[in-house]
């Protein structure tokens, strides 16, 4: 079977080099071990340290009469190579497998390779997830663990990859169960009270908008405001239809629930930015602005645009059943949402697309900042000389563009629990700081008409026009 062996072994680096005869092979089986390389290993001998199975499908399909085989143990932290940008998981032992089987790429194999990484039992928080280098992720390469299986023990983690190259075992943060089910009870709690919020913000603001009697400018500001807490509105409906209903639905049912919620996350987001657009049309383009059905035109990107990218996405079969699991695997809710297999879907149209809408609204929240303290500065505005109202105007802007979903970028497992539950609340709030941030600032008093943003900037109007 194994014609001949080598081994050499360098600073953080050990490989065994392996000369197998395709005809006469069944089973290869390799035991490796940070400290002292990979050696081979009969079936019936027993070692506490890493195991590697090669099946007898891959040297089938090798016509040489000699292979070599060549495992290779890195210590990655004595290498420095294998890091991945921004990489929060840890690798376990700082240890890389590499494996490859004479000099053609192999993949796709029916038979996995298996790798049994030898641990003690793993701290709280974390779950192990068995991953390849892929040298085509991001610019410098990343892990992956497309093709692999992982089967988490009490004193190791089996591997089950169907392709050959480096592998190793990250430990991730992840949830605890008492932490995911208290995260989902805040969550169901307040989508309930944001709900009842939101329809209070609603009818609030058209009571205003047909009662008194507002500007333009005040009257398409206060129906952008009705369509941005109505998507919040559905976007809350369809949380809590989804945890009601999903893990006991239909598959067709559970794509059309998944392709909903997509649509209503997507429709806060895209009329998140169009408040930052019209503030950046009242604030820096404040002289000569008037769109034909501005009101008209702006529904029909916050409320079609999604629609657009829904549909793309069910097309390519993005939505069904997605689990939320504990460190220990086990799942404590179900949702419909984008599938394990499309969370690309869900990196490029959540994350990306948040992603730049939310730098665009922190310039303009910065721009309405600096013009709102420049007036305030100069006593131009009078109702907002005192300080608590200067706060609740920048607090409401901050909110009102979105700016408590950022948060997300900054959770990642239960090394993140602080922030995910503050995730959770701010955003479950929202509804009602809306609500709040317009009656104190919407509704109009008798003898005090400074007290909106249409005063601000209709003198900031008149600045600019005397200054040209």
């Amino acid at each position: 079977l194994l014609q001949s062996g080598q081994h050499c072994g360098l600073a953080g680096l050990k490989t065994l080099l392996l000369n197998v005869s395709p005809a006469a092979t069944g089973d290869v089986h390799i035991a490796f071990s940070p400290t002292t390389g990979p050696s081979q290993l009969n079936t019936t001998e027993k070692v506490k340290a890493g195991k590697i199975h090669l099946p007898r499908e891959i040297f089938q399909s090798l016509s040489s009469q000699i292979v070599h085989v060549v495992v290779t143990v890195l210590n990655i932290q004595q290498l420095g190579v294998f890091k991945e940008v921004n990489q929060t998981a840890q690798v376990l032992d700082n240890t890389v497998v590499g494996i490859t089987v004479g000099e053609s790429s192999i993949s796709g194999l029916q038979d996995p390779v298996k790798l049994s990484f030898a641990h003690r039992q793993l701290p709280q928080g974390v779950t192990p997830q068995c991953v390849f280098w892929d040298p085509s992720k991001g610019q410098a390469g990343g892990w992956h663990s497309s093709g692999c299986v992982t089967q988490p023990g009490d004193n190791g983690t089996v591997c089950s990859c169907d392709h050959l190259t480096f592998f190793t075992l990250l430990l991730n943060p992840a949830l605890d169960d008492s932490t995911a089910k208290a995260l989902m009870a805040v969550a169901t709690a307040g989508c309930g009270v944001a709900m009842a919020f939101s329809i209070f913000t609603i009818i609030f603001c058209i009571f205003i908008r047909c009662r008194f009697r507002f500007e333009e400018t005040v009257r398409i500001n206060l129906g952008l405001h009705v369509n941005l807490v109505g998507s919040l509105l559905l976007l809350n409906l369809a949380f809590l239809l989804n945890s009601g209903l999903s893990g006991r639905t239909h598959p067709t049912v559970c794509t059309v629930l998944g392709g909903l919620t997509h649509y209503c996350l997507l429709c806060c987001f895209t009329w998140m930015a169009l408040e930052g657009c019209q503030l950046y049309l009242l604030f820096v383009k404040v002289l000569g602005i008037y769109i034909h059905r501005y009101l008209v035109k702006m529904c029909l990107v916050g409320w079609g645009f999604p629609v657009l990218v829904v549909g793309v996405a069910g097309f390519l079969g993005s939505y069904g059943e997605y689990s939320i699991q504990t460190k220990d695997h086990q799942v404590i809710a179900y949702l419909c949402w984008i599938t394990s297999k499309h969370l690309l879907i869900h990196y490029i149209t959540n994350c990306g697309y948040f992603g730049l809408i939310f730098l665009f609204n922190m310039a303009i929240f910065g721009v309405v900042t600096q013009k709102s303290c420049s007036l305030q500065g100069t006593g131009a505005v009078q109702g907002y000389r005192k300080p608590w109202k200067v706060a609740l105007v920048a607090a409401g802007l901050f909110c009102l563009l979105g700016a408590t979903w950022a948060l997300a970028f900054l959770t990642y497992g239960i090394s993140s629990a602080p922030v995910l539950h503050l995730f959770t609340i701010l955003n479950s709030l929202q509804g009602i700081f809306i609500f709040i941030w317009l009656v104190v600032l919407y509704y109009p008093k008798t003898k005090e008409t400074t007290g909106s943003l249409s005063y601000i900037i209709r003198h900031d109007k008149n600045t600019t026009a005397s200054q040209d």
